[in-house]
């Protein structure tokens, strides 16, 4: 969805020079219509499409897709419940999928902001329009910041420092930031969802007054090129196109939108929604399965070409997904405990006999990218790291993280002694109960906890998992959950362990608060699924939202990996850096693909002559 973790350098005529000054006059402005980390846009002013779209793709037809879980709520912008999100709200710039970090003007037409990043200000564009009409507005920009800062934890995360927003002309609405220096808060409140005002402070058609803090099914007024057609509740979201939609023209919207209509399919099993893809109930399945990606589309249709499977190559970030650790509970306090956990974890196994060796080893927050900590520190990274000394496991200054490798019986053997000596140190002593050992503490509680998942494909995981744990003394159970009481256990951070992910891109910034950050770890709903609370982690992503410069951001990412890594929190899993993608042949993609995203639906397109010949199958 949304690229929300770029961190800002405005777009400049000379690579790395200031993008603005910052004159006293608001008259000697100079206004860009993008912005960018990284040397300059790949886009100049005046630039008819992105090189990556089919600007030339036709208009129409159905496209039919699919989500795993429920919902109760069409308005993504509230706590409560379990929302869907239509997407018919627009933002203030939209990202280009074939560069890591950089925006382009949408509801927004320029941006400025001064050197020292301390604000920022956009024209809005004069035509954008809401669906109603009404023209989108300042009043709009800063009614939407407040009300989503007020009532959603991530929001509240994201745009922390974002101190007031006010109008500052006709067209012109202006952020001011608590603080100075954050290159990242420019470009991420250009990825605010704008909201009609006039509508959230109107009444429904029976009356009652709507509110942006609570659920609703009502059709929400949106300004994009679709809007929603019909909401079958905790089934389907139907969305049809907009005729009147104000930004059809746009550069930026040059190959985009193209179906008519898009329906979202909401499915509670893994299972059954991979058969109703077989089936063709639905067009563009998105695969994460390893096993189902090599055994599962053995059908009819993927043999004789009505389906089609690709392998695109996924440019950036492989983030970290992980058995994660409720460490709010006393059983996983200790860092020994975590460290056995993962010494236990025999990733070797599971992708040979599991994932048909399709996978590789987790060792980072940031795998597969620049931002990946990999020896011992440098001395930029030691400058960031020495005062945190008696803050972080001294293991961050002498060795390099390197995940447990279990790559012959010797290996597992040795893994698993050392695992049984660091649970001995933490208190954990083995006794003998019938024909197994169990592990107790002094006060004689047993090692036991649950592992919550929401689908029988980690269950073949976590499965050997616990076989692995039950040889040290550890009682683990599985308990399987439907993905929505899953989504329930997760928002209260009522599980032991869980499988966890944390998405990154090549810009890491304010969101790095929710996912690690001490003020977020009793936050229902947020994202700091572990329940960190360590100064330290804190004080090092301070450096990454103030980093003045790509090499500082790179730095303060390395070195904030060392001490997540190093204390353990989670049991890291794999990655790979491509997306699986199998797809009914009436659907089409660019033939080149923009690399960082696989951008269905929205660069897809609707093939009506390949769907009349699969009529004749």
């Amino acid at each position: 969805m949304l690229t929300r973790r770029q961190l800002l350098q405005l777009s400049a005529v000379a690579p790395f020079a200031p993008a603005f000054a910052s004159p006293l006059l608001a008259d000697d402005r100079v206004f860009r219509h993008g912005t960018t980390l990284f040397e300059k846009l790949a886009y100049a002013p005046g630039f008819t499409a992105f090189g990556y779209v089919n600007a030339a793709a036709p208009k129409g037809g159905k496209v039919r897709l699919a989500a795993l879980g429920s919902f109760d709520s069409i308005n993504p912008y509230t706590m409560k419940g379990d929302p869907a999100n239509p997407g018919v709200n627009e933002t203030l710039m939209k990202p280009s999928l074939d560069e890591p970090s950089s925006e382009y003007g949408l509801l927004a037409e320029s941006v400025w902001f001064p050197e020292d990043y301390g604000s920022v200000v956009y024209r809005l564009r004069p035509e954008a329009r809401f669906h109603d009409g009404e023209a989108v507005k300042p009043e709009d920009v800063i009614f939407s910041m407040q009300s989503l800062k007020k009532n959603s934890t991530q929001y509240a995360a994201y745009y922390k420092n974002v101190d007031t927003v006010e109008k500052t002309g006709d067209h012109e609405v202006t952020f001011t930031f608590s603080m100075k220096g954050n290159r990242e808060l420019p470009q991420i409140t250009g990825q605010l969802p704008v909201l009609p005002k006039h509508w959230w402070e109107g009444k429904d058609a029976s009356g009652k007054q709507r509110d942006v803090a609570s659920n609703t099914l009502e059709p929400l007024l949106g300004s994009g090129p679709y809007q929603i057609a019909a909401v079958r509740p905790g089934l389907s979201i139907n969305v049809k196109r907009f005729e009147n939609y104000w930004g059809k023209d746009l550069a930026v919207n040059a190959g985009y939108s193209n179906f008519d209509e898009i329906e979202t399919q909401f499915y509670q099993d893994r299972n059954i929604l991979l058969e109703a893809f077989k089936g063709d109930q639905f067009d563009i399945q998105l695969e994460s399965s390893s096993k189902q990606w090599a055994t599962g589309y053995d059908f009819p249709a993927a043999k004789d070409g009505r389906v089609i499977r690709e392998e695109i190559p996924r440019l950036g970030v492989s983030g970290m997904q992980a058995w994660v650790m409720n460490i709010r509970r006393p059983l996983f306090a200790d860092v020994r405990v975590r460290r056995a956990l993962d010494l236990a974890f025999d990733f070797e196994w599971s992708n040979a006999n599991l994932f048909y060796g399709l996978y590789t080893r987790s060792r980072s927050y940031f795998n597969n990218s620049e931002l990946e900590a990999k020896g011992l520190p440098s001395e930029a990274e030691l400058a960031l790291l020495e005062p945190l000394r008696d803050k972080v496991p001294s293991e961050v200054f002498t060795t390099e993280y390197t995940s447990p490798s279990n790559k012959t019986p010797q290996d597992r053997r040795k893994n698993l002694r050392a695992a049984q000596g660091l649970l001995a140190e933490a208190g954990w002593k083995a006794e003998t109960s019938g024909n197994r050992q169990v592990l107790k503490n002094a006060k004689g509680e047993t090692f036991a906890f649950t592992i919550t998942l929401d689908s029988e494909a980690f269950q073949r995981v976590a499965l050997p998992y616990v076989e692995q744990l039950a040889l040290l003394g550890i009682n683990a159970n599985v308990r399987l959950v439907d993905a929505a009481q899953n989504e329930r256990i997760e928002a209260e951070f009522d599980y032991d362990m869980i499988v966890g992910t944390w998405g990154q891109s090549l810009s890491p910034g304010n969101e790095q608060r929710e996912f690690f950050g001490s003020e977020f770890a009793d936050q229902k709903k947020s994202r700091n699924q572990v329940g960190i609370k360590n100064p330290a982690i804190d004080a090092l992503i301070d450096k990454i939202v103030s980093a003045p410069d790509r090499a500082s951001l790179i730095t303060a990412c390395r070195a904030m990996d060392r001490v997540l890594m190093w204390n353990h929190y989670v049991v890291p899993m794999w990655f790979k850096a491509a997306d699986w993608i199998a797809y009914w042949k009436r659907v089409k993609h660019p033939d080149k693909m923009p690399g960082y995203s696989p951008g269905y639906p929205d660069i897809w397109w609707f093939d009506a002559e390949a769907a009349a010949t699969m009529k004749k199958v």
